[in-house]
Parts: structure tokens; sequence; C-alpha cells
């Protein structure tokens, strides 16, 4: 199969994605939940049915969520609460006991922040090396280490689209990123990455079999060879994240949420952006 033929194409669709998001992302920026920003928990144990959202509305208190956690026991997120609105809310509420009230500074999201940034950053100058030592064997003139940034380009592309999206969901149906995101994201780059190597291995293996072979042709003949792989490994865990979606529960859903697209994309830009890129980028050699 010719798929390089199409190569703009597929730069052209991925696009139609990012820039939506983009935009989203520098006019909307990211809707936080209490991870990054601070704010208080609340745990209790109620004996009956309690209206949380309802009660903490007409008190004119921001409730970011809540979790049930079993034996009738909730855990609610709200913006910063002093002990007086505490009292209060949990007043209005009726026959309640309370099991555990904090706050939580943002300090704890600056971190976090940092943290995964830094991750991002450092995995992905492994994965430039780890990829130009090991693709050391290919011939000349083709230089490993393009594979290498080529593979971190895509997973770029693949953060990025999971940004965007979300930060259209947060705008539009008030979606919070919080810590769990963090790790889908973190989850995403590595199946991406994982999954680009395998398409990049045998280009490699090809390139040594076929050495006079024009590059684009090496590229399509390692796509056709590897799109049933990748195809059905993502259908796999597609529909097992599905299963998650419809009966995980309302506390992982987003999270569920954030692979689905993290996984389609990641799939998408294995096969139809890093290898491309890596033709734009090899092209001239022959």
């Amino acid at each position: 199969m010719k798929f390089m033929k199409y190569k703009y194409l597929y730069f052209a669709i991925s696009l139609l994605v990012l820039i939506p998001g983009i935009y989203s992302l520098i006019r909307y920026g990211l809707r936080l939940s209490i991870d990054f920003t601070g704010g208080s928990l609340l745990e209790i144990q109620a004996t009956g049915s309690a209206n949380f959202a309802g009660v903490a509305r007409d008190q004119n208190l921001e409730l970011y969520s809540v979790q049930s956690t079993g034996d009738n026991s909730y855990l609610l997120r709200f913006k910063p609460l002093s002990q007086e609105e505490n009292d209060k809310f949990k007043k209005a509420l009726g026959d309640v006991t309370e099991k555990r009230f904090e706050t939580v500074g943002p300090l704890i999201g600056k971190e976090l922040t940092q943290k995964a940034i830094l991750s991002i950053i450092l995995a992905s100058l492994f994965i430039i090396i780890y990829i130009a030592w090991s693709f050391r064997t290919i011939p000349k003139p083709y230089a490993s280490w393009k594979f290498g940034v080529s593979a971190v380009i895509a997973l770029l592309h693949d953060a990025v689209v999971l940004l965007g999206i979300f930060s259209i969901f947060g705008h539009y149906f008030h979606v919070e990123i919080d810590s769990l995101f963090v790790t889908a994201i973190l989850t995403v780059i590595g199946f991406s990455v994982h999954d680009t190597i395998v398409v990049f291995d045998r280009i490699r293996e090809n390139l040594i079999k076929h050495p006079k072979t024009e590059f684009t042709q090496i590229v399509d003949f390692s796509l056709t060879e590897t799109l049933a792989r990748s195809l059905n490994t993502s259908l796999t865990v597609t529909l097992t994240l599905t299963a998650l979606l419809l009966f995980g529960g309302s506390s992982i859903r987003w999270f569920v949420v954030a692979l689905l697209i993290g996984i389609i994309s990641g799939t998408y830009s294995s096969i139809f952006n890093a290898a491309p890129l890596l033709v734009l980028w090899e092209s001239p050699k022959k």
C-alpha cells in the first residue's frame, strides 16, 4: 500500500484536530480541579440520601465533585471552606457524620505540575537517546537520531491533542483536570512511543535488508507489515476502555475518556504522523 502518497493529507487531518484544541488552550486554558488550585476535602457519612449540590448552591459554596467511597460515605471537594462554612453545610444536610475535613493547599498542584512537565521532558530525551542507540546499525546516510526525534514529535502531538480536547471539554462541559489526567497523559505517551517504535523497528529491519530501495518504498512496505498488528493492539485496548467507560462508574469516567482519546491519537500519530515526518526528513537520501 502506498501510504506515503497521502502524507500531506495525514498532516492536514492532524492540524484539523490540533487547531481547535490549541485555540481553546490559548483562550480558555484548562479547568483545574482542587488538585491544582487547592481547596477543601470533606468526607461524610449520610444515613439517607442528601442533595449535596443543592445545599452547596443554596449556601453559595463551590462544590467541585462528589465521590462515593462506600458504606454511605461520600468525599466532597470544595473551594477552600472555613470551619464555620463547613459546620453550616453539615447542619443544612441534616443527619450526617463527618469522617474527615482538611484543606489542601495549591502547593500540591504546583509540585504535581512541575513533576509532570519534568517527566515528559526527561522521557523525551531518553527516548531520543534510546532510539538513536538502538537504531545505530541502520545503513548510511540515514541518521538514527532522526527516528528518535520523529517519535518524540508524535508523542507530543498526542499530548497536545489530549490537552486541547480537554480544554474544550472544560469550557463547554465543565470537565476538570485532576491528578488522574496527568496519569492518563503519561500513559498515552508511553503507548504512543511503543507503537511508534514497532513501526520504526520494521523500517530499520527493511533498510538493512533492502539498502538500495527508495526510502519511501521501505516505509510503505513496513507500514503494510505492521498495520494489522498496530490496529489490533489498539482495538483490544479500546474495547477494554469502552467497557470501563460504560460500567466503571463516574469517579474514573473522564480518566477513561482521556485514555480512549490518547490511544486513538497515538495509533494515528504512529502510523500517519511519525512515519511521514521521517519520510519528509530523509526523502532526499537514496
